[in-house]
């Protein structure tokens, strides 16, 4: 099966778009003021989301983006079955990274999306080489 044709990312409190595909929130704690019942998600991933303890450090702090990045990335490599399993749920629907934070360029699903991006692309091109 191929991997999501695109990934994106967008903030929970806004509307879903039309083609969307797989929607996935991607936050460790529910978003404030969402309604469980009414936000129109697959799965919600909470172990993909950053530890609680990189989250606290972080503190959404533009300072300290690189540095959460890659501590961020390297929590994600204990990870990597689930973030191959995301990536066939999705199967070759778009996919569509939810989170909460107020700041759309430095949050989890910034990061998350480039290294399933990158993930999404080994796997086309070792499909390609078969």
């Amino acid at each position: 099966m191929l991997p999501p044709h695109r990934i994106r990312i967008r903030r929970v409190y806004e509307p879903p778009g039309a083609e969307e595909g797989y929607r996935v929130l991607v936050d460790r704690v529910w978003p404030r003021g969402v309604s469980k019942e009414k936000l129109p998600i697959e799965a919600w991933k909470k172990e993909l989301a950053p530890s609680t303890e990189l989250r606290k450090w972080f503190a959404h702090d533009p300072s300290r983006w690189e540095e959460f990045s890659r501590r961020y990335r390297r929590e994600l490599d204990f990870h990597a079955d689930l973030l191959q399993e995301l990536l066939h749920a999705a199967g070759s629907r778009d996919l569509t990274l939810l989170y909460s934070a107020r700041d759309k360029e430095h949050n989890q699903a910034v990061v998350l999306q480039e290294l399933l991006e990158e993930l999404a692309k080994s796997e086309r091109n070792a499909t390609r080489s078969r």
